[in-house]
Protein backbone atom coordinates (compact mmCIF):
# COMPACT_ATOMS: atom_id res chain seq x y z
CA UNK A 1 0.00 0.00 0.00
CA UNK A 2 0.93 3.36 -1.35
CA UNK A 3 2.71 5.47 2.19
CA UNK A 4 0.18 8.51 1.73
CA UNK A 5 -2.71 6.12 1.54
CA UNK A 6 -1.50 4.40 5.13
CA UNK A 7 -1.20 8.08 6.49
CA UNK A 8 -4.47 8.88 5.54
CA UNK A 9 -6.18 5.72 6.78
CA UNK A 10 -3.87 6.63 9.89
CA UNK A 11 -5.63 9.62 10.27
CA UNK A 12 -8.78 8.34 9.69
CA UNK A 13 -8.61 5.85 13.03
CA UNK A 14 -7.44 8.92 14.66
CA UNK A 15 -10.02 10.55 14.00
CA UNK A 16 -12.80 8.42 15.06
CA UNK A 17 -11.13 7.00 18.38
CA UNK A 18 -10.75 11.00 18.78
CA UNK A 19 -14.17 12.28 17.92
CA UNK A 20 -15.42 9.21 20.14
CA UNK A 21 -13.89 10.51 22.98
CA UNK A 22 -14.47 14.25 22.63
CA UNK A 23 -17.94 13.59 22.30
CA UNK A 24 -17.77 11.69 25.49
CA UNK A 25 -16.83 14.75 27.18
CA UNK A 26 -19.13 16.57 25.91
CA UNK A 27 -21.74 14.72 27.18
CA UNK A 28 -20.28 14.36 30.36
CA UNK A 29 -20.20 17.78 30.73
CA UNK A 30 -23.83 18.18 29.60
CA UNK A 31 -24.36 15.40 32.51
CA UNK A 32 -22.22 17.41 35.12
CA UNK A 33 -23.99 18.47 38.76
CA UNK A 34 -27.63 17.19 38.14
CA UNK A 35 -29.57 16.41 41.17
CA UNK A 36 -29.00 12.88 40.93
CA UNK A 37 -25.60 13.32 41.47
CA UNK A 38 -25.80 15.80 44.44
CA UNK A 39 -24.05 13.46 47.05
CA UNK A 40 -20.88 13.61 44.92
CA UNK A 41 -21.87 16.85 44.09
CA UNK A 42 -18.46 18.27 46.17
CA UNK A 43 -15.80 16.00 43.83
CA UNK A 44 -17.37 17.12 40.86
CA UNK A 45 -17.75 20.65 41.11
CA UNK A 46 -14.52 21.85 40.64
CA UNK A 47 -13.75 18.79 38.14
CA UNK A 48 -16.01 21.05 35.24
CA UNK A 49 -13.26 23.48 33.99
CA UNK A 50 -10.58 19.32 33.54
CA UNK A 51 -13.99 18.60 31.37
CA UNK A 52 -13.49 21.62 29.38
CA UNK A 53 -10.21 21.45 28.83
CA UNK A 54 -10.11 18.23 28.14
CA UNK A 55 -12.80 18.71 25.25
CA UNK A 56 -10.82 21.72 23.69
CA UNK A 57 -8.34 19.33 23.69
CA UNK A 58 -9.99 16.95 21.58
CA UNK A 59 -11.48 19.92 19.48
CA UNK A 60 -7.50 20.84 18.68
CA UNK A 61 -6.42 17.31 18.31
CA UNK A 62 -9.25 16.73 15.80
CA UNK A 63 -7.95 20.54 13.93
CA UNK A 64 -5.03 19.34 13.39
CA UNK A 65 -6.00 15.45 11.95
CA UNK A 66 -8.19 17.93 9.70
CA UNK A 67 -4.93 19.89 8.76
CA UNK A 68 -2.93 16.27 8.09
CA UNK A 69 -5.82 14.98 5.65
CA UNK A 70 -5.82 18.62 4.00
CA UNK A 71 -1.95 17.95 3.00
CA UNK A 72 -2.11 14.57 2.63
CA UNK A 73 -5.29 14.63 0.23
CA UNK A 74 -3.69 15.87 -2.93
CA UNK A 75 -0.76 13.14 -2.87
CA UNK A 76 -3.44 10.44 -3.16
CA UNK A 77 -2.26 8.32 -6.25
CA UNK A 78 -6.28 8.66 -7.96
CA UNK A 79 -8.36 11.04 -8.75
CA UNK A 80 -11.45 9.35 -6.88
CA UNK A 81 -9.37 8.92 -3.87
CA UNK A 82 -8.69 13.17 -3.66
CA UNK A 83 -12.38 13.30 -4.35
CA UNK A 84 -13.02 11.65 -1.63
CA UNK A 85 -10.60 13.03 1.08
CA UNK A 86 -11.85 16.08 0.06
CA UNK A 87 -15.63 15.09 0.76
CA UNK A 88 -14.61 13.70 4.10
CA UNK A 89 -12.51 17.11 4.98
CA UNK A 90 -15.81 18.89 4.29
CA UNK A 91 -17.53 16.31 6.92
CA UNK A 92 -14.91 16.91 9.70
CA UNK A 93 -15.14 20.34 9.58
CA UNK A 94 -19.24 20.38 9.86
CA UNK A 95 -18.52 17.82 12.38
CA UNK A 96 -15.78 19.59 14.54
CA UNK A 97 -18.13 22.83 14.11
CA UNK A 98 -21.23 20.74 15.13
CA UNK A 99 -19.07 19.50 18.54
CA UNK A 100 -18.68 23.00 19.50
CA UNK A 101 -22.09 23.92 19.36
CA UNK A 102 -22.31 20.70 21.57
CA UNK A 103 -19.69 22.27 24.01
CA UNK A 104 -21.10 25.56 24.72
CA UNK A 105 -24.70 24.01 24.90
CA UNK A 106 -23.32 21.22 27.22
CA UNK A 107 -21.84 23.68 28.97
CA UNK A 108 -25.01 25.78 29.88
CA UNK A 109 -27.04 22.39 30.86
CA UNK A 110 -24.44 21.59 33.12
CA UNK A 111 -24.47 25.33 34.81
CA UNK A 112 -27.95 25.59 34.85
CA UNK A 113 -27.36 21.50 36.50
CA UNK A 114 -25.18 23.28 39.11
CA UNK A 115 -27.30 25.94 39.96
CA UNK A 116 -30.87 23.52 40.58
CA UNK A 117 -28.28 21.01 42.51
CA UNK A 118 -27.16 24.60 44.22
CA UNK A 119 -30.46 25.33 45.18
CA UNK A 120 -30.95 22.07 46.67
CA UNK A 121 -28.41 21.56 48.98
CA UNK A 122 -28.75 25.31 49.86
CA UNK A 123 -32.02 24.22 51.36
CA UNK A 124 -30.96 21.18 52.64
CA UNK A 125 -27.99 22.96 54.79
CA UNK A 126 -30.20 25.53 56.09
CA UNK A 127 -32.36 22.68 57.56
CA UNK A 128 -31.60 21.71 61.07
CA UNK A 129 -30.31 18.26 62.75
CA UNK A 130 -26.91 16.62 62.88
CA UNK A 131 -27.21 15.62 59.67
CA UNK A 132 -26.86 18.68 57.57
CA UNK A 133 -23.58 19.78 60.09
CA UNK A 134 -22.16 16.75 59.57
CA UNK A 135 -22.63 17.30 55.69
CA UNK A 136 -21.28 20.71 55.82
CA UNK A 137 -18.08 19.48 56.92
CA UNK A 138 -17.73 17.10 54.41
CA UNK A 139 -18.39 19.25 51.96
CA UNK A 140 -15.46 21.54 52.95
CA UNK A 141 -13.19 19.09 53.50
CA UNK A 142 -13.61 17.48 50.12
CA UNK A 143 -14.18 21.03 48.36
CA UNK A 144 -10.27 21.96 49.72
CA UNK A 145 -8.82 18.47 48.25
CA UNK A 146 -10.85 19.09 44.75
CA UNK A 147 -9.58 22.57 44.25
CA UNK A 148 -5.94 21.82 44.84
CA UNK A 149 -6.17 18.74 42.40
CA UNK A 150 -7.80 20.72 39.95
CA UNK A 151 -5.14 23.51 40.61
CA UNK A 152 -2.39 20.78 39.99
CA UNK A 153 -4.99 19.28 37.14
CA UNK A 154 -4.72 22.51 35.29
CA UNK A 155 -0.83 23.17 35.60
CA UNK A 156 -0.08 19.83 34.45
CA UNK A 157 -2.43 20.66 31.34
CA UNK A 158 -1.25 23.79 30.21
CA UNK A 159 2.61 22.60 30.53
CA UNK A 160 0.64 19.51 28.08
CA UNK A 161 -0.59 22.22 25.97
CA UNK A 162 2.65 23.97 25.67
CA UNK A 163 4.71 20.90 25.49
CA UNK A 164 2.40 20.49 22.44
CA UNK A 165 2.63 23.30 20.60
CA UNK A 166 6.08 23.04 21.00
CA UNK A 167 6.25 19.93 19.12
CA UNK A 168 4.48 21.81 16.58
CA UNK A 169 6.74 24.45 15.86
CA UNK A 170 9.82 22.08 16.36
CA UNK A 171 8.21 20.25 13.49
CA UNK A 172 7.05 23.50 11.59
CA UNK A 173 10.83 24.50 11.65
CA UNK A 174 11.76 20.64 10.88
CA UNK A 175 9.93 20.95 7.67
CA UNK A 176 11.21 24.55 6.34
CA UNK A 177 14.56 23.42 7.14
CA UNK A 178 14.07 20.23 5.00
CA UNK A 179 12.48 22.95 2.48
CA UNK A 180 15.53 25.13 2.58
CA UNK A 181 17.63 22.39 2.48
CA UNK A 182 16.58 21.15 -1.11
CA UNK A 183 16.21 24.85 -2.52
CA UNK A 184 20.07 24.91 -1.77
CA UNK A 185 20.59 21.60 -2.96
CA UNK A 186 18.81 22.95 -6.03
CA UNK A 187 20.68 26.22 -6.04
CA UNK A 188 24.26 24.34 -6.19
CA UNK A 189 23.09 22.36 -9.06
CA UNK A 190 22.13 25.22 -10.95
CA UNK A 191 25.59 26.98 -10.12
CA UNK A 192 27.62 23.88 -10.90
CA UNK A 193 25.75 23.93 -14.76
CA UNK A 194 26.77 27.97 -14.77
CA UNK A 195 30.04 26.96 -13.35
CA UNK A 196 31.00 25.10 -16.59
CA UNK A 197 29.43 27.08 -19.07
CA UNK A 198 31.09 29.87 -17.93
CA UNK A 199 34.63 27.80 -18.54
CA UNK A 200 33.83 26.92 -21.63
CA UNK A 201 32.38 30.80 -22.46
CA UNK A 202 35.69 31.92 -21.40
CA UNK A 203 37.44 29.53 -23.76
CA UNK A 204 35.71 30.71 -26.41
CA UNK A 205 36.58 34.06 -25.58
CA UNK A 206 40.49 33.44 -24.99
CA UNK A 207 40.37 31.73 -28.69
CA UNK A 208 38.06 34.44 -30.45
CA UNK A 209 41.12 36.76 -29.02
CA UNK A 210 43.83 35.11 -30.21
CA UNK A 211 42.18 34.67 -33.08
CA UNK A 212 41.21 38.40 -33.37
CA UNK A 213 45.41 39.43 -32.87
CA UNK A 214 46.06 36.56 -35.93
CA UNK A 215 43.56 38.56 -37.87
CA UNK A 216 45.12 42.00 -37.42
CA UNK A 217 48.99 40.98 -37.86
CA UNK A 218 47.63 39.27 -40.84
CA UNK A 219 46.40 42.75 -42.39
CA UNK A 220 49.19 44.75 -41.29
CA UNK A 221 51.54 42.15 -43.10
CA UNK A 222 49.35 42.08 -46.09
CA UNK A 223 48.69 45.92 -46.51
CA UNK A 224 52.66 46.25 -46.14
CA UNK A 225 52.76 43.97 -49.19
CA UNK A 226 50.58 45.69 -51.17
CA UNK A 227 51.99 49.01 -50.50
CA UNK A 228 55.62 48.33 -51.39
CA UNK A 229 54.00 46.58 -54.92
CA UNK A 230 52.26 49.81 -55.04
CA UNK A 231 55.62 52.07 -54.52
CA UNK A 232 57.40 49.53 -56.95
CA UNK A 233 55.28 49.76 -60.16
CA UNK A 234 55.05 53.36 -59.81
CA UNK A 235 59.10 53.58 -59.19
CA UNK A 236 58.64 51.75 -62.89
CA UNK A 237 56.32 53.53 -64.16
CA UNK A 238 58.09 56.96 -63.12
CA UNK A 239 61.76 55.89 -65.11
CA UNK A 240 60.23 54.74 -68.00
CA UNK A 241 58.39 57.99 -68.70
CA UNK A 242 61.57 59.81 -68.30
CA UNK A 243 63.60 57.34 -70.70
CA UNK A 244 60.30 57.83 -73.72
CA UNK A 245 60.67 61.48 -73.25
CA UNK A 246 64.50 61.00 -74.27
CA UNK A 247 63.72 59.11 -76.94
CA UNK A 248 61.52 61.16 -78.59
CA UNK A 249 63.89 64.25 -78.17
CA UNK A 250 66.24 62.69 -79.86
CA UNK A 251 63.83 61.80 -83.01
CA UNK A 252 62.91 65.29 -82.83
CA UNK A 253 66.24 66.13 -83.14
CA UNK A 254 67.18 63.90 -85.70
CA UNK A 255 64.33 65.34 -88.19
CA UNK A 256 65.73 68.54 -87.87
CA UNK A 257 69.21 67.11 -89.10
CA UNK A 258 67.53 65.80 -92.22
CA UNK A 259 66.61 68.54 -93.93
CA UNK A 260 69.58 70.29 -93.67
CA UNK A 261 72.06 67.88 -94.63
CA UNK A 262 69.59 66.29 -97.97
CA UNK A 263 70.08 62.82 -99.30
CA UNK A 264 72.99 61.72 -96.59
CA UNK A 265 71.00 62.71 -93.99
CA UNK A 266 67.83 60.94 -95.56
CA UNK A 267 70.24 57.96 -95.65
CA UNK A 268 70.68 58.53 -91.58
CA UNK A 269 67.52 59.01 -91.39
CA UNK A 270 66.32 56.03 -92.53
CA UNK A 271 69.13 54.14 -90.26
CA UNK A 272 67.38 56.07 -87.90
CA UNK A 273 64.35 55.24 -88.05
CA UNK A 274 65.16 51.61 -88.20
CA UNK A 275 67.22 52.02 -85.24
CA UNK A 276 64.10 54.14 -83.36
CA UNK A 277 61.86 51.43 -84.38
CA UNK A 278 63.95 48.95 -82.67
CA UNK A 279 64.14 51.39 -79.96
CA UNK A 280 60.30 51.61 -79.65
CA UNK A 281 59.78 47.60 -80.18
CA UNK A 282 62.53 47.49 -77.09
CA UNK A 283 60.24 49.87 -74.87
CA UNK A 284 56.92 48.30 -75.79
CA UNK A 285 58.99 44.71 -74.44
CA UNK A 286 60.30 46.34 -71.87
CA UNK A 287 56.35 47.86 -70.58
CA UNK A 288 54.85 45.28 -71.51
CA UNK A 289 57.42 42.76 -69.05
CA UNK A 290 56.72 45.86 -66.79
CA UNK A 291 53.19 44.84 -66.74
Amino acid sequence: MDKVVEAVEKTKKDWAETYGQTLDRIKSIEQYGKPSSASSEGERKDSLPRLNGVAQDGLVALASLHFDLDVLAPQLPTDDEVQAAISLLQSWKNQIQSLRLSLRTANLQAKANMRKTAQEERELLLGGGEESTARRRNLQTKAGMTSAAESITDSLRRTRQLMVQEVERSGSMLTTFEESTGVLRKAEGEYKGHRSLLMRTRNLLSTMQRQDVLDRVILVIGFLLFSLAVLYVVLKRVGLLKLQRKVTAAIKAGMAGQAEMGPLVDRLNLAQARQNAEVEVALEQAMHDEL
